[in-house]
């Protein structure tokens, strides 16, 4: 309650919140950039790779946090009450989206959920207790991630039809360069023989799909729940039986886990990132799918 009644202070304390005059429409303000708000940083970076100089985006993940236990804070709902479209997963990735988008009672926010006609994989990492919407981490296929642009795409050509051709161009030439992406990454994984690994939570699965990879199991098998010693016994038994060799952590994650497995069985701990901006060279979303794939190949090499 406490926290309910500092964020509706902050709104409408007068200090630059004011809504858009009644008939003022986009056009009256098309010299302006779209003020776009984006959950996670993957989609910030989607969004400026279509909408370039005609939007600025805001991220309210910074690439850091683990998105399951993320709280927001009062500065995201002011970001949203600016912001003229807010771009999200769906799927129940983003539970706490929700509360700030009614705080910030903003009529005019346009918002695009990017997960819309995505084919989805079973969810393995709901929180204890929360139905399965499938699982939300649909960006780690670069094939989804094209789906997700088009979506933003249409997005921006709601707002600001009268860039149709740029935003259009933009879309166009940004799937080329993921297809490219896409075929020098399938080159180097040709050599591999063994693709197995074990991941730190379920976040992996359309990326193995997509490039060949095995899960055999992931040490958090659901999201906010701790291990238990027999499922950490299991996992340590199936790494030395099927001479796994790669443990994947995550920068948002504690390491305590992954290094405990590593120790144990003799596999190497390799840190990937599911999320843009949260290690080095891995700040885009394209050369975050680089990273991710390029870190995997020169651990599993014969």
């Amino acid at each position: 309650m406490a926290l309910r009644i500092l964020l509706l202070t902050i709104l409408f304390s007068g200090i630059g919140l004011a809504a858009p005059e009644a008939g003022v429409s986009d056009s009256a303000v098309a010299d302006e950039p779209i003020k776009v708000v984006a959950t996670f940083p993957v989609l910030k970076d989607l969004v400026q790779q279509i909408g370039r100089e005609r939007v600025t985006v805001t991220s309210l993940l910074s690439g850091l946090e683990n998105e399951h236990t993320y709280t927001p804070k009062p500065t995201d709902i002011l970001a949203i009450r600016e912001g003229r479209m807010l771009v999200q997963i769906g799927l129940g990735l983003e539970v706490w989206v929700d509360g700030l988008i009614k705080n910030a009672d903003n009529h005019r926010l346009l918002i695009i959920t990017t997960s819309k006609g995505v084919p989805l994989l079973k969810s393995q990492d709901s929180p204890t207790g929360s139905p399965s919407l499938g699982d939300p981490h649909i960006w780690l296929d670069p094939e989804n991630a094209k789906r997700m642009v088009r979506h933003i795409t249409e997005g921006l050509l709601k707002i600001d039809p009268a860039h149709k051709d740029d935003y259009l161009k933009s879309q166009a030439q940004y799937i080329q360069d993921l297809d490219r992406t896409q075929q020098r990454l399938m080159t180097k994984l040709k050599s591999l023989q063994n693709k197995k690994i074990i991941s730190h939570h379920a976040a992996w699965s359309y990326f193995a799909r997509r490039f060949g990879f095995t899960i055999r199991g992931s040490i958090a098998s659901q999201a906010g729940a701790e291990p238990s010693a027999k499922h950490l016994s299991d996992l340590i038994r199936m790494i030395k039986a099927e001479k796994i060799r790669v443990i994947v952590s995550e920068p948002q994650l504690n390491p305590k886990l992954p290094q405990i497995l590593a120790q144990e069985t003799g596999a190497k701990v390799v840190v990937l990132t599911p999320i843009p901006g949260a290690l080095p060279g891995a700040e885009t979303y394209r050369a975050m799918i680089e990273y991710n794939v390029n870190q995997l190949v020169d651990a599993l090499k014969d």
